[in-house]
């Protein structure tokens, strides 16, 4: 939890930017609707709560760990395995096709092609 002095552009209870001041009256934010008196704003202690995602490892399967991207049917030229896994890249000109890296699911082999 944090705590900071009010800052006169944000509202101090949700956090909002808060609405250009007029010549007389209270500020009402648009977000949570609290009334807020203009001279008071600079003297305010606003206190704000920061949630973080947490990290949660999926399961993965004991084959995929290794592979490099999608899994599709491409028949390996070494060892005639029938998956393959790939990956691409823009590695030519904008204007030219990209380039598609297969790695073979079981072996490992490596091919390229210009697509």
């Amino acid at each position: 939890m944090l705590r900071s002095q009010g800052n006169p552009g944000f509202c101090p209870v949700c956090g909002s930017i808060l609405p250009l001041l007029k010549e007389s009256g209270n500020i009402s934010c648009y977000t949570c609707k609290n009334k807020l008196n203009p001279e008071s704003l600079g003297k305010m202690e606003s206190e704000y709560t920061i949630h973080f995602n947490t990290y949660k490892p999926r399961a993965v399967k004991q084959e995929r760990e290794e592979d490099e991207g999608p899994i599709i049917e491409r028949k390996c030229p070494k060892c005639s395995n029938d998956k393959m896994s790939y990956a691409t890249l823009q590695l030519r000109s904008a204007d030219e096709g990209q380039t598609v890296f297969y790695t073979c699911t079981k072996c490992k082999f490596k091919e390229s092609e210009n697509s």
